[in-house]
């Protein structure tokens, strides 16, 4: 029984600097965070539910999501679209990237205006 009570207790102090090692790692999105509290960005609750809007919503994410090209981080992109507007959110690893899904979004949107929103963050 003792040997059980050590094993855990050291699984679980290795546990926890394991945790306490990573504190330096963790990205710092409180900058990013406020921004979208002060309601003055679009964030995916702005999302409309008229049945144009979603199907334009959904045309832009299928077009991402067939596109070989693109990395995962792309593909994930925030797409927004409200009264015909459709608004593009979230890192991308590279400026080919965002040209890329804005010219995928513009084809899939059927005429809808494009607020191309992303940032290039690289590949770090």
């Amino acid at each position: 029984m003792k040997g059980i009570i050590l094993a855990v207790a050291s699984l679980s102090a290795f546990s926890l600097g394991a945790l306490a090692g990573n504190e330096k790692e963790k990205p710092d999105n409180t900058g990013i965070n406020e921004r979208d509290r002060s309601g003055e960005t679009k964030t995916s609750g702005d999302q409309s539910n008229s049945s144009a809007d979603l199907k334009t919503t959904q045309a832009i994410r299928q077009a991402l999501m067939k596109d070989g090209e693109l990395s995962t981080t792309a593909k994930n992109i925030k797409v927004i679209t409200a009264n015909g507007h459709v608004t593009l959110r979230g890192p991308v690893k590279t400026a080919q990237e965002k040209s890329k899904i804005d010219q995928l979004a513009k084809s899939a949107a059927g005429g809808a205006r494009i607020d191309n929103q992303l940032d290039v963050k690289g590949s770090n």
